[in-house]
C-alpha cells in the first residue's frame, strides 16, 4: 500500500525562486563572452556577471524552480525555456530560412527575454503608421496588443507577456530580399548588454511591400534632438549618464557603434542608443572605401580612413553632450562637405555655448581631442557623469549651483521661444547640411590637430571638478 502512494503522490508544484536584481549594482541578464581576462579587467564594468560565474549567477538571479541551476538572467532559465521555445519550432515560420534560422537560434540561446526574438504575424500589428524616414529605411508606429514575452510564469506554467505595447516597425530599403545588413542589425541588439540600448522584440513581414521589419521598443519623444529642442528638460546630467552607460554597454561587447548622433538616441521613459545597423566588432580591419555616418560627429581620424575605434565613438559622444547642453544643432549654417571636413580636421568644433556648466566644459574637450588616446572610455565617461549627478542630486555643492543657474537660462530661453509651436520646425539649416548616415568618402585631409579656440569663454580651473584619467574617486 505504502508503495502505490508513493507512485501516485503528486510532484511537487514548481516554485518561483528568483530574486529581484538590483539594477544599480548588477546587469539583468549573464554576458557570454569571447572577451580575455586582461580586457576584462581593463575595460569592463563591475556589474558584468559572466555566464561561467556560476555563484555570482546564483547570488543575483537565484536558482531556477524547475530545474535548480542558477538563473542567466532575472526571472529566466536558459536550458528551460530553450526547451519550451524549441518544442514550438513546428507552430511558426517567416517564410525565409535564414530569418528562421535568426529567431531560433536566439531563442535556444536566450538569457533574458529581451533576448529573445520572435516571428510576429503583421495582422498582430493595429493603428500601423508612418513617422518618419532615416538613413536606411523607413519608421512606423503600431500597437501590439498581444506583447512580447516577458518570462516564463512557472507556477502558472504559460508565458507572461506585456499586454498593450507600442511598438516601432523599422524597415530597410529592399529588405524584401534578406541581405546581411539587416540580419547583422538585429544580431548586434542579441550580442549587446540591452540597458539603455533600444530592444528588438522580433520580425515581421509587410504584406503589401513584402519587406521584412524589425519589431522595436516605442520610444515616444523621438530621438534626442526632437526632445531638447521641444521639451524643457532639467536632467540632462542624468540623461547623459544614460546614454553613457548604453554606450559603455556596447563597448563592453567588445563592439563600436560607428553611427553615434543626436538622431541615434531616443527618449522614451528613459535613454535608448538605437540604429546599430553599422555596429561590428572593434578589432574589425575590414578596409572599405569611404565611410559611412554624419559628418559633424565623426572623429577627424575616421574622415582620414583611419579604422574605427571606440575613441571614435567617444569624439561623437563629445559632440552629442556639446549640442544637448547648448541646444544648438552642430554646423547646422554651413556645407557638410569636403571644405568642413578639412576644418575639423584642422581643430574645428561646434561653438561651447557660454550657459553651459563650466565643469562640463574640460569633460567635452577631452571627448573631442584630435588625438584619440587622450580621450577618455566610455567607462570612465559613465563613473564621472553618474558621479556628478550623485553630487548634483545632493542639492547642494557647486555642481548643484552650476546645473541650477544653467537650468534657469534654458527656461527663459524656452519662455522666449514659446510664439513656437514647433522650435524644431523653425530652425534654420543650410540646404547641404545632411544630418542623415551617408557615404562619405574624403582626400587630402589634413593630420588631425586641436585648436586653441574652442570654446566662447576662458575656464576657470576651482570651478571644474577634475576630470583626470585616474577615476579611483569616482568609483562607486
Amino acid at each position: 500500500m505504502k508503495s502505490l502512494k508513493k507512485i501516485f503522490k503528486k510532484k511537487p508544484k514548481p516554485r518561483n525562486l528568483w530574486k529581484e536584481v538590483d539594477f544599480d549594482e548588477y546587469q539583468t541578464h549573464v554576458t557570454v563572452s569571447s572577451i580575455n581576462s586582461a580586457t576584462k579587467s581593463e575595460d569592463i564594468d563591475d556589474s558584468v556577471i559572466y555566464m561561467d560565474d556560476i555563484e555570482k549567477r546564483k547570488k543575483v538571479y537565484s536558482i531556477c524552480g524547475e530545474c535548480n541551476e542558477p538563473g542567466t538572467g532575472e526571472n529566466w532559465c536558459q536550458s528551460c525555456n530553450a526547451k519550451r521555445f524549441e518544442e514550438n519550432f513546428k507552430n511558426w515560420t517567416s517564410g525565409n530560412k535564414d530569418i528562421d534560422e535568426l529567431i531560433q537560434h536566439s531563442q535556444l540561446n536566450a538569457v533574458i527575454y529581451t533576448k529573445c526574438l520572435e516571428w510576429i504575424p503583421y495582422e498582430k500589428f493595429q493603428n500601423v503608421n508612418y513617422i518618419t524616414r532615416g538613413g536606411f529605411g523607413k519608421i512606423y508606429s503600431a500597437e501590439w496588443p498581444e506583447g512580447c514575452i516577458l518570462y516564463w510564469d512557472i507556477e502558472n506554467q504559460k508565458w507572461k507577456r506585456a499586454t498593450i505595447h507600442k511598438v516601432a516597425l523599422k524597415s530597410l530599403d529592399n529588405s524584401s530580399e534578406i541581405n546581411t545588413d539587416f540580419l547583422n542589425e538585429i544580431k548586434s541588439y542579441l550580442q549587446i548588454y540591452i540597458r539603455n540600448i533600444v530592444f528588438c522584440y522580433g520580425i515581421t513581414q509587410d504584406p503589401n511591400t513584402k519587406d521584412y521589419m524589425m519589431v522595436l521598443h516605442y520610444c515616444k519623444n523621438g530621438n534626442l534632438r526632437n526632445f531638447y529642442l521641444n521639451i524643457y528638460d532639467d536632467m540632462k546630467l542624468l540623461r547623459l549618464s544614460l546614454i553613457a552607460n548604453g554606450l559603455l554597454n556596447i563597448h563592453n561587447a567588445g563592439k563600436v557603434h560607428k553611427d553615434f548622433h543626436s538622431g541615434n538616441i531616443l527618449e522614451g521613459g528613459t535613454m535608448y542608443i538605437s540604429d546599430l545597423g553599422m555596429c561590428q566588432p572593434a578589432n574589425n580591419k575590414d578596409k572599405k572605401e569611404g565611410v559611412y555616418g554624419v559628418l559633424p560627429y565623426m572623429a577627424p581620424e575616421i574622415l582620414r580612413g583611419y579604422q574605427y575605434t571606440k575613441a571614435a565613438d567617444i569624439y561623437s559622444f563629445g559632440i552629442i553632450m556639446n549640442e544637448y547642453l547648448s541646444e544648438e544643432i552642430p554646423f547646422n549654417d554651413i556645407s557638410h562637405d569636403h571644405i568642413l571636413a578639412i576644418k575639423i580636421c584642422k581643430g574645428l568644433r561646434p561653438k561651447i555655448s557660454e550657459d553651459i556648466p563650466k565643469f562640463f566644459v574640460d569633460l567635452i574637450m577631452k571627448c573631442w581631442d584630435a588625438k584619440a588616446e587622450n580621450r577618455p572610455s566610455a567607462k570612465e565617461l559613465y563613473q564621472i557623469l553618474a558621479k556628478w549627478h550623485e553630487e548634483y542630486m545632493k542639492f547642494n555643492g557647486e555642481i548643484y549651483s552650476q546645473m541650477w543657474e544653467y537650468n534657469n537660462k534654458i527656461r527663459e530661453k524656452k519662455l522666449k521661444n514659446r510664439s513656437n509651436e514647433n522650435k524644431s520646425e523653425s530652425i534654420k539649416t543650410h540646404p547641404q547640411a545632411i544630418y542623415t548616415s551617408r557615404l562619405l568618402s574624403f582626400k587630402n585631409l589634413p593630420e588631425p590637430v586641436n585648436s586653441s579656440d574652442l570654446s566662447s569663454f576662458q575656464v576657470n580651473s576651482d570651478d571644474v571638478p577634475s576630470v583626470s584619467t585616474n577615476l579611483s574617486k569616482y568609483n562607486h
